[in-house]
């Protein structure tokens, strides 16, 4: 019998599929910084740039499938969830602690945080720490988000809770009732872009959007669930697929493969997230749009970043080096952005090219920061942790 406690090595990655979390890291980092000067009701350069995460979604159950699936009789569901916190949780620890470094009490952009006290913030952040959602009373900015001091977080709690679903059950299930359950999350995803609100669970009427998903309220944790569940399982049944049509030929068993897959992937992913709202920001056209991306376009992005290679040593080099710097990225550049937003708050006659050099510091620096957290904390802590946890029979 194979010890289920034994140390499995990481399989080989998708090289393409990395680089493109990456191209989506960079897009909401894009997207949070001109954000932060659109209009109530107005469109910005990035308009779609948040879909970057129901794409994450979609890659994230695909990783997990390929990575676990074919495992299970030499692995424990403890020793699961041990790989996927390590894998996972230092990062949003990073966050966490950087969000808290860059609470600037005072700021006009937050006047919450002067009154909420010491004891408050602390609390808080041992919350983020543990990544429990904090209530509208545990709100020290005045946003009522999940995670106040570095709000990408509340992905991660769909991600934690998608992973415990999979060990628990959807490990289990057959292509087939994978298949069924993804047109059931599909039916969601229509439900809230088309707005017909069949469960009349969004009280203010239809948004045609799946913006949102970060707040503790059943209108956003359902927006939350329906943005996580058809991408998530779509990405499992992805992997299966191609695992069942693997052959020495076609190692990834992906029936899409292009040459300069990257290049083409990456375009048509960029092209989503600056489209213009079509028809307006609240239009059905718009739901039209983000549903056929969600639905249809990412899960054949992923198709092809499964089935085809990087053909340059630069495109190989770029891929790897943004696949890397992705998630540090993705978790722990909000609280910069805070300060962007305190910034432009506090001098709105500032000329434009400030406001530019400002977003565009940002940008930089959230990147520097990311790289820098990979190398010198992300890469250690988690060799740590696998060496004297996961490695470590039980």
């Amino acid at each position: 019998m194979p010890d289920r406690n034994k140390y499995l090595e990481s399989k080989h990655r998708y090289e393409i599929l990395d680089g493109l979390r990456g191209v989506a890291a960079l897009t909401v980092v894009i997207f949070h910084c001109f954000e932060t000067y659109c209009p109530p009701g107005g469109q910005q350069i990035v308009n779609h740039g948040y879909l970057a995460v129901d794409f994450f979604f979609v890659l994230s159950g695909f990783v997990v499938g390929y990575a676990y699936d074919d495992r299970w009789d030499r692995m424990t569901t403890w020793y699961f969830f041990k790989r996927r916190l390590t894998r996972l949780h230092p990062l949003v620890i990073a966050g966490a602690v950087l969000g808290l470094c860059l609470l600037f009490p005072g700021s006009g952009a937050f006047p919450l945080i002067q009154e909420s006290g010491p004891l408050k913030i602390a609390l808080c952040f041992v919350m983020c720490l543990l990544m429990i959602p904090c209530s509208g009373g545990m709100d020290i900015r005045g946003w009522q988000d999940f995670y106040p001091l570095n709000c990408p977080a509340w992905s991660l709690t769909y991600e934690y809770a998608g992973n415990i679903l999979y060990a628990l059950i959807l490990r289990h299930l057959s292509k087939t009732a994978l298949g069924v359950l993804c047109v059931c999350s599909a039916f969601l995803t229509l439900d809230i872009t088309l707005g017909w609100d069949v469960w009349g669970l969004l009280p203010s009427g239809p948004i045609y959007k799946v913006f949102g998903g970060w707040y503790l309220t059943v209108p956003e944790v359902y927006i939350g669930l329906t943005r996580f569940l058809y991408p998530f399982l779509c990405g499992m049944l992805i992997s299966r697929l191609l695992s069942a049509r693997s052959t020495s030929a076609n190692p990834s068993g992906s029936p899409l493969h292009i040459k300069y897959g990257y290049l083409w992937t990456s375009v048509i992913l960029l092209t989503i997230f600056v489209t213009p709202c079509i028809g307006g920001k609240d239009g059905i056209a718009n739901g039209i749009f983000q549903a056929v991306s969600i639905l249809c376009v990412f899960p054949i992005v992923v198709l092809v970043g499964a089935g085809s290679i990087t053909h340059t040593k630069s495109g190989t080099k770029i891929s790897k080096w943004l696949g890397e710097v992705s998630y540090p990225l993705y978790i722990t550049h909000y609280p910069l952005v805070y300060m962007q937003i305190s910034f432009a708050e506090g001098h709105p006659d500032s000329p434009a090219w400030i406001h530019f050099m400002v977003s565009a510091g940002v940008v930089v620096l959230s990147v520097i920061i990311a790289r820098c957290l990979y190398k010198a904390y992300d890469l250690p802590v988690r060799h740590w942790l696998t060496e004297h946890w996961l490695k470590k029979t039980v």
